[in-house]
């Protein structure tokens, strides 16, 4: 009974029952939201419905997997799951920071409407902002502890795993969105060449985490340092090229004489943005996985 009282009073039960309390709380507002509360700048953001869509999904995901383990922990079934619990309960927390983070952003910037002051927006970005200090207060205590209870995503490597796998998902709206709003004078096989990179190495984090999950690295036909260390490379070298086709739609706006700000430059230098992040993110991992194949190699 003592065991479960301290339970219940634990920091990290406490900060889980506050992410699911304020996400469930911050899509219940976003839905209850009128149109005529939303964004109607659409001179830089065509379709704010894609960004409306993308925060909704972070919300109700987040909402689900968080309680979907809070619930778990409580009735100490998690051991009977074939997936790394440690390893679970870390990716859920960072990556619900760093989801968190990038809903409340393009909810406060895209979404809302900046004209006229609504309750129900404001209320909605609050709580959006509160969800997200939530996940980085449980990802703080999580990567606090020991290594042997945070498992590898809790290391430095995983850590640039989870900030690939966010970039990647960043890439989703953004490019959806520029589709839409390609301004005249941009290629188009450049935002083809740009997807085809973004889609490859979000289908590469996704493997490398469904293999991390599920404690499958020993079945790989591949070494798994080697395994990672070629995904790493790829994706460093896909987000090199992509990072310079933004760059270079970014200048043929500028020497084709549009105004800037344009309705595609905004989403040009988000774009640039969550690229260069997401590249270096890439170049680290790759120099932390040569690295730990020359340690091994000299040992």
């Amino acid at each position: 009974m003592q065991g479960a009282a301290r339970d219940f009073a634990s920091p990290l039960f406490l900060v889980r029952t506050c992410e699911v309390f304020t996400s469930c709380t911050t899509f219940s507002l976003m839905a209850s939201l009128e149109y005529s509360e939303s964004s109607k700048n659409t001179f830089y953001f065509p379709y704010p419905n894609t960004f409306r869509i993308f925060c909704m999904f972070t919300w109700c995901v987040f909402f689900a997997l968080t309680l979907l383990i809070h619930i778990l922990s409580l009735i100490q079934f998690h051991s009977l799951i074939p997936i790394s619990w440690k390893n679970l309960t870390l990716t859920v927390a960072v990556l619900g920071a760093l989801m968190g983070l990038s809903a409340s952003v393009f909810f406060s910037l895209i979404v809302m409407d900046h004209h006229m002051t609504w309750p129900h927006p404001v209320a909605t970005a609050v709580a959006s902002c509160v969800t997200c200090l939530a996940y980085i207060s449980e990802s703080c205590i999580l990567c606090t502890q020991p290594q042997e209870q945070r498992g590898y995503m809790g290391s430095m490597p995983g850590l640039l795993k989870l900030l690939q796998l966010w970039g990647g998902c960043q890439m989703i709206p953004l490019v959806v969105e520029a589709d839409w709003s390609l301004p005249s004078g941009v290629h188009y096989w450049q935002l083809h060449v740009s997807t085809m990179s973004y889609g490859a190495c979000l289908l590469m984090s996704l493997v490398t985490l469904v293999v991390i999950l599920g404690d499958f690295a020993g079945r790989c036909l591949l070494p798994f340092d080697k395994f990672l260390s070629g995904f790493s490379m790829i994706g460093m070298l896909l987000y090199m090229m992509a990072t310079v086709i933004c760059f270079t739609k970014l200048l043929q706006l500028i020497n084709l004489g549009e105004n800037i700000p344009h309705k595609g430059s905004e989403l040009f230098i988000m774009e640039i943005v969550v690229a260069s992040i997401t590249l270096l993110a890439y170049t680290v991992d790759h120099a932390f996985s040569v690295k730990l194949l020359c340690d091994r190699i000299c040992s």
